[in-house]
């Protein structure tokens, strides 16, 4: 019996850059792009937008030259940064696009869970939906009855399962999404980063299910910005940069390769560009900064350091929390603190103002080695919703622990390296 579950060979994909995709035109649109298309573009070339045919083509490759296998019962991370086409190779492999070159061959049944309610039709409810999504599997109603059950239990929407989904929140959504894509038996699951929608207590259940799947010798392909959830979850590991396959490997090399490429070269300090996320809050800067006050990239392992994050405000605001996460090289998060943990600032309204929050690491905690911080903007601290984000900056800042001064044994086990509090007393009454 052949091995491999999902063959990828020479796939690229090409879009042509604001054009209809997928849909017929109407014979006014024809004639309208007709007439209308050679003046846009000599317009274009008059404005110095393009020097020629290649350029007037406007298109992309999203992917280009992809190729990779991944076995049977294999548990295969995808990862890179945004835009570097691993939802378009998802699609593809889903058949929900077609390749511009190359193939993908796919042996046995798949779920896919691309983006929040794709299988599922608004006006039917959750029930006649996940019956609807086990008859795209090719699955028989007697096998959709035996995990009905678990799929509503695993969801916890039993109390809306005969509500039409176009009522469901997003939470709900995804919730009987994935339930259904993960119970309905696949023998081949493909899961992107729509878990990121979720609470973090779904998104444990999640992996831990996907971890039972993986257990039963079924395959995945998970595409994700979480590296732990990565590293947790799947032994080889895809790294995607701009449309084409730059390493495949055991997941712990790639995670740091791939962490490793995005470390800047700086002094301890970086200007943040610009977002159109939300126009009432700009991050300005992020810096790290010594006991002297002065940007470093590198810090003593005995001495605190500062973390400050400049932003500005346009608009009043309220409820809003500032964070900074520390994760290592191979994709663990260290630690995640909030400018709300340890002041008054959590029901406070922020005035329109520059804002300036400061975080003090202490000494004696990080072991030696490399670190990168991401930094953020969040309206509700304890859920990372989407929705919720004001700002995000993944692994804005590099900076690195130095061991100079670290009198601990480098074997010592553990993330970190604090030092606790111990008290060592005689104690002549103890006895066997």
């Amino acid at each position: 019996m052949n091995d491999i579950a999902i063959r990828v060979e020479g796939l690229s994909k090409k879009f042509h850059i604001g054009r209809r995709q997928g849909k017929h035109k109407t014979l006014r649109e024809t004639l309208t792009d007709a007439f209308v298309s050679p003046i846009r573009r000599a317009g274009k070339l008059l404005r110095g937008q393009a020097a020629g045919a290649a350029e007037l083509d406007e298109t992309i490759w999203a992917l280009k030259d992809i190729s990779f296998e991944v076995k049977r019962g294999e548990a295969v991370g995808i990862i890179g940064r945004n835009g570097s086409g691993k939802s378009t190779l998802l699609k593809i492999l889903s058949r929900i696009t077609e390749p511009s070159k190359g193939f993908a061959e796919i042996h046995g049944r798949v779920g896919s869970l691309l983006e929040v309610g794709t299988g599922f039709h608004q006006e039917l409810t959750g029930r006649e939906n996940i019956y609807l999504n086990g008859a795209i599997l090719g699955m028989k109603r007697a096998e959709i009855d035996r995990n009905f059950n678990e799929i509503v239990a695993f969801s916890e929407v039993e109390k809306f399962i005969d509500t039409p989904v176009k009522h469901y929140s997003s939470g709900m959504y995804l919730r009987l999404a994935f339930a259904v894509a993960a119970h309905l038996e696949p023998e081949i699951l493909l899961v992107d980063e729509v878990l990121a929608v979720g609470d973090l207590e779904f998104q444990k259940k999640c992996l831990g299910k996907m971890q039972d799947i993986a257990g039963e010798g079924r395959t995945i392909f998970f595409v994700s910005h979480n590296m732990s959830a990565i590293n947790r979850l799947c032994s080889r590991t895809v790294w995607v940069d701009a449309g084409q396959v730059r390493h495949i490997g055991l997941t712990p090399d790639v995670i740091e390769s791939y962490l490793s490429s995005q470390i800047k070269d700086c002094v301890g300090e970086v200007k943040l560009p610009i977002s159109d996320i939300n126009s009432k809050l700009q991050m300005k800067f992020v810096r790290i900064l010594s006991k002297d006050d002065k940007p470093v990239a590198m810090v003593d392992f005995q001495k605190s350091f500062r973390i400050e994050i400049g932003y500005e405000i346009s608009a009043p605001l309220k409820g809003i929390s500032v964070l900074c996460r520390i994760t290592d090289l191979q994709g663990n998060i260290i630690c995640t603190s909030w400018d709300t943990d340890t002041t008054d600032w959590k029901e406070r309204v922020r005035e329109p103002v520059p804002y300036l929050s400061i975080c003090t690491v202490p000494g004696c905690l990080l072991r030696p080695g490399r670190y990168l911080l991401t930094v953020g903007v969040f309206t509700d601290k304890h859920s990372l919703v989407s929705n919720n984000i004001f700002v995000t900056h993944e692994n804005i800042l590099s900076f690195e622990v130095s061991s100079t001064n670290y009198f601990l044994n480098l074997t010592r086990m553990g993330i970190i390296t604090p030092l606790f509090g111990w008290e060592v007393i005689r104690n002549e009454q103890c006895t066997d």
